[in-house]
């Protein structure tokens, strides 16, 4: 070492030292680093130091010692790691080992620098007591050394437990000696099962008393590796126990505003897997849960229930047998006694688990059969209680059976035998629908499918006979919860294929297709429908022969084509047969084979109403398109399912809009024509294209272009269209029923996937463009809008979208521009959807639209559309633009636009006239309200001044955004919120008397949420509060007095006994 570089290692100790610069060990390691000295040559430097007499100079040596390995330990290299000789260390080690200079020293030179520091930490160990935490902390930093010379671990852990009281250290002490024994136990794992049963007694020794949850998440992490290591526990396996289980069950709460974020789960799922680790714990653990199942509090009681549940996969029945009779009495008493359902459900899973446990036992001629005993238990106490169906304990003990019985395929059989044949007696003798319902539902719970191998038969096959003549039975009764119960039971068969046969299948949808046609309860109708669903996934052929026939002759029967002649209450009553039976055909429609049947009923009904042959209502040819939707998103995801849709249901729907379009005045005006039928064929287009392969999703897109540029018709059924069709034309006058047909060809080419291609994509917007920008007609250059946004949002990055957005842009921007122009709504709204299409991708021309749509809130004519506009911005759109229409959409785009454009907003509010403000604020709350609540708390308090003036603007739309904004955040109110009540108060308290019903409602929850805030920072408003609320509890409507109820009760109770 160069003279400069033995003055500036001495300055720094000296500095460190004796100057208290703590700065300095930095300095120290970075000199290290660089090479300028070793590591044995700064503890040459220290000597002095570490040889005082006083034990704070010696603490101070030993802490820059360690402050330096801390920050090197990994600069200790392989040479330092090995033996070498140097006869100058003489003094370094006689300060070292505190030795007398006769003793032959030159053993103790052929020693490696780690080694070296290992002897010199060990010997500290045995120092004065404020050496100690410095001492812990250079051997934390020896741990990480990669050239640790072996048996050094050994040596570290016996000083360690031999020199160190742990629980008389601090807590970042304790803490490093528990991470001593982590990092070693990763590392040196076979040096220290060498100790045998001293390391877990030295653990035990070291954890014993610990109370800080930082640090028993180490120890517990510590514990969890010496059970499952494979470490030898000796005789301290008990001890081992008790010092963990004292902590069981956990009662931490954690303080509020923790930084350390450690949670009561957290230590409760630490702790339950050192519990559960190994068997050897089952003679201590499972009579302290038995005792703690005794505790009064839930918390407790739901721990318990849950380690005893983890428990039964790590045991085995020889380690439950003793305790069986102790653990079926609590678990019994937890079920039949608590009012808690948390604690119920935890109880249950325990006896599922441990029946489970049991079921696995293998069994020896002279053994006894643990799983039979602990059954004989649970039938002895529960069984008989199944016999009186009116009293409460029915339940509990069905509950307890029944998840007794769905623990294995063993345990089922052998319950039920037992309890089966006595319910099914009761229910064939019991005349009471009340007590038959009861014992139904029982049933219910035993039909249930139990795990079992495939080869294993079902263990209610002998009863499958008398379960179906009761399903049958109960489904001809009048009462209607009778019925429910038993379309649920009726689904639990048909979920076991051997419990159904083909003519039990076939009788049951003779039933449920009976239920469709005369009952009119609806709770029974909905229940028939999801019970048919269930069948027809698994029974299709029976469902296609029985029940698609009588519903399509139900719903074209003549009956119900008479028209003007049914009186007014018959007519109503056909509807809702009608009603229900498209409902059941969507329900039944999942397999590809029901598909092809079902639909052409669907799409009959839809022509039949077009041509006029048949009296379908315009909502009953709404409800068809539901259905067809329904059908597009349940219906098994197959090629059979897409080639359906693609050839017959899709070109069906698009002839028969387009029949209705382009038919003349006459008497029958098709339903096709109206808006909200052509609205809710959108969505079964869309779903449908949106689901199809990619060959047919190609051919559907050419198709679709086809028909709308050039008229082609070659593909549409029934094909007598005249020659020349231009939909995607401005027609003469004001016709616009060819023109409306755009939103199904949005449907068609904006769901499809991004991989495959539009053909001709340039020319399809530029038509897009003109009809969005030249009809008068709002559902056509809407849709019109959406589409050319759904394309753009999709098509490829680069010069040709860019060159395309700048075209459209100087368009919008010209309408815009000119006042007098008859087309500026058409212009907003494609700017508008383009802006959406731009903003979801983040395409950077998106700031371009944006800011023109932040330039018109001041427009007297499209100000209020424009701060409305921000509202379809920030939200998902149903039918266009969203993930899946295959919609290119990133993440986090709405936090994106609100970090890039707040600032304008509110640049744009401070600079407006008075009267234009409202439209600032309009666009503010949208915004805002469609934001994260954690970015609506992030970003609050900078916003607060204007959503406060937002709740003053005469506008509703904006007083309602506003208190939908902030009624959530109330619930959990930041600091900002608090130092405004006054106004907050006061505004909100006005806004409870306004004209619009749903702005006092608003306003009502938003006093509710003001009642959590700080005690003594709302008390002073009590009394303001509670005579304001007397007048929204004589409001005329119900809806706001009940929250005006709500609100007052909670008020009312501040500061009260009772209160909060």
């Amino acid at each position: 070492m160069m003279a400069a570089d033995s003055a500036l290692l001495v300055g720094l100790v000296e500095e460190f030292v004796s100057g208290q610069q703590d700065s300095k060990a930095a300095d120290t390691a970075t000199g290290l680093k660089a090479g300028q000295f070793t590591i044995l040559q700064l503890v040459e430097a220290l000597g002095l130091h570490l040889a005082s007499s006083q034990p704070q100079t010696r603490a101070r040596g030993v802490q820059l010692l360690s402050n330096v390995l801390q920050e090197r330990h990994g600069d200790l290299t392989e040479r330092e790691g090995k033996p070498h000789y140097k006869t100058s260390l003489s003094f370094a080690l006689w300060v070292l080992y505190g030795l007398s200079m006769d003793i032959d020293y030159l053993l103790l030179c052929v020693l490696s620098s780690v080694e070296v520091l290992i002897v010199f930490y060990e010997n500290r160990l045995k120092d004065h007591y404020v050496i100690t935490p410095h001492v812990l902390q250079g051997l934390k930093a020896l741990t990480k050394c990669s050239v640790l010379p072996p048996g050094s671990a050994v040596s570290i852990l016996k000083s360690l437990f031999q020199d160190v009281h742990v629980q008389s250290l601090m807590l970042a002490e304790r803490s490093c000696v528990y991470n001593i024994l982590i990092q070693f136990m990763e590392s040196r794992e076979s040096e220290l099962k060498g100790l045998g049963a001293d390391f877990v007694f030295g653990f035990v020794q070291s954890v014993d008393g610990e109370r800080d949850p930082r640090n028993l998440l180490l120890a517990f992490q510590i514990a969890r590796k010496i059970l499952h290591g494979g470490y030898d526990l000796g005789k301290f396996t008990e001890e081992l126990f008790e010092v963990t289980s004292c902590y069981f069950p956990i009662d931490f709460s954690p303080p509020p505003n923790d930084p350390h974020g450690i949670t009561q789960e957290e230590l409760i799922l630490a702790l339950r897997a050192v519990l559960t680790g190994t068997p050897r714990f089952a003679e201590f653990l499972l009579p302290l849960i038995i005792e703690k199942l005794d505790s009064d509090v839930q918390s407790a009681k739901v721990d318990s229930l849950q380690t005893l549940t983890a428990c039964a996969s790590v045991y085995e029945h020889k380690e439950l047998a003793e305790f069986l009779p102790g653990l079926w009495a609590s678990l019994r008493r937890e079920v039949f006694q608590t009012a808690s359902e948390r604690v119920e459900s935890a109880g249950l899973a325990a006896l599922g688990a441990l029946t489970a446990c049991l079921s696995r036992s293998v069994l020896n001629s002279d053994s006894e059969d643990s799983l039979n005993v602990f059954l004989d238990l649970v039938l002895k106490d529960c069984q008989h209680h199944l016999c009186e169906p009116d009293l409460k304990l029915v339940w509990p003990s069905a509950k307890l059976l029944q998840a007794t019985s769905t623990a294995s395929y063993r345990a089922s059989h052998r319950v039920a035998a037992a309890v089966m044949p006595s319910l099914i007696e009761q229910y064939n003798s019991r005349t009471q629908c009340a007590q038959r319902r009861t014992l139904l539902e029982v049933l219910h719970g035993f039909v249930q499918p139990v795990k079992s191998s495939e080869e294993d038969e079902s263990v209610l096959l002998d009863f499958r006979q008398s379960l179906c003549s009761i399903v049958f039975s109960a489904l001809s009764e009048s009462s209607a919860g009778l019925q429910i119960t038993s379309l649920r039971v009726l689904t639990a068969l048909s979920q076991q294929t051997v419990l159904l046969l083909e003519s039990d299948v076939e009788l049951a949808v003779d039933h449920l297709t009976r239920l469709i046609l005369e009952e009119e309860d609806a709770k029974v109708s909905l229940a028939v429908v999801e019970c048919a669903g269930a069948l027809a996934r698994l029974h299709p052929a029976a469902f296609i022969s029985k029940m698609v026939p009588r519903l399509k002759g139900e719903i074209f029967s003549e009956s119900m084509a008479q028209g003007d002649s049914a009186m007014p209450s018959q007519e109503h009553s056909q509807q809702a047969v009608r009603q229900r039976c498209l409902t059941a055909l969507a329900a039944v429609s999942s397999r590809p084979s029901v598909v092809q049947e079902s639909t052409p009923v669907l799409l009959q009904v839809l022509t039949t109403s077009h041509t006029g042959t048949g009296s379908f209502s315009l909502e009953e040819v709404i409800s068809v398109c539901h259905s067809l939707q329904r059908i597009a998103e349940h219906a098994q995801d197959t090629e059979e399912t897409g080639r359906v849709f693609h050839d017959i249901i899709i070109p069906r729907l698009l002839g028969l809009a387009l029949q209705a379009a382009l038919q003349g005045s006459s008497d029958h005006q098709s339903p096709l024509m109206e808006e909200s039928v052509l609205s809710v064929m959108v969505p079964v287009i869309s779903t449908t294209c949106a689901r199809l392969q990619s060959q047919l999703a190609g051919q559907t897109a050419s198709r679709a272009v086809s028909l709308f540029l050039d008229g082609d018709v070659s593909f549409l059924p029934e094909n007598a269209f005249p020659s020349q069709i231009q939909l995607l034309k401005k027609q003469a006058g004001d016709s616009w029923s060819q023109s409306q047909l755009v939103c199904l060809l949005m449907g068609c080419v904006c769901s499809l996937p991004r991989s495959v291609e539009v053909p001709q994509m340039d020319r399809l917007l530029l038509e897009l463009e003109e009809l969005s920008c030249t009809c008068d007609h709002p559902l056509s250059y809407t849709s019109a809008a959406k589409c050319y946004a759904g394309l753009v949002n999709k098509r490829p990055a680069g010069e040709a979208l860019d060159s395309l957005i700048d075209r459209m842009l100087k368009r919008i921007s010209t309408e815009l521009e000119c006042a007098s122009s008859s087309v500026r709504t058409q212009a907003f709204t494609l700017l508008l959807w383009v802006a959406k299409a731009l903003l979801l991708r983040y395409h950077p021309l998106s700031t371009a639209l944006t800011d023109k749509l932040f330039s018109l809130l001041s427009d007297s004519e499209l100000g209020s559309l424009a701060a409305d506009g921000f509202s379809l911005l920030m939200s998902d759109s149903p039918d266009v633009l969203n993930r899946g229409c295959h919609a290119d959409v990133r993440i986090m785009y709405r936090q994106r636009f609100f970090a890039e454009n707040s600032a304008k907003l509110v640049q744009g509010f401070n600079s407006a006239a008075q009267e234009k403000k409202s439209g600032y604020l309009k666009a503010l709350s949208h915004i805002v309200n469609h934001l994260p609540r954690q970015v609506q708390l992030t970003e609050l308090p900078a916003l607060l001044p204007l959503l406060l003036e937002a709740l003053s603007c005469p506008d509703q739309g904006v007083q309602l955004s506003t208190l939908s904004c902030l009624q959530p955040v109330l619930m959990d109110p930041p600091s900002a919120l608090i130092t405004q009540l006054e106004a907050l108060v006061g505004r909100t308290l006005t806004l409870t008397t306004s004209p619009a019903m749903k702005v006092r409602i608003a306003s009502l929850r938003c006093i509710h949420a003001l009642s959590r805030f700080p005690e003594h920072e709302i008390m002073p408003f009590r009394a303001r509060v509670l005579r304001a609320l007397a007048a929204p509890l004589d409001d005329l409507k119900r809806m706001v007095r009940s929250e005006a109820v709500v609100a007052r009760n909670e008020w009312f109770l501040l500061g009260s006994p009772g209160g909060r």
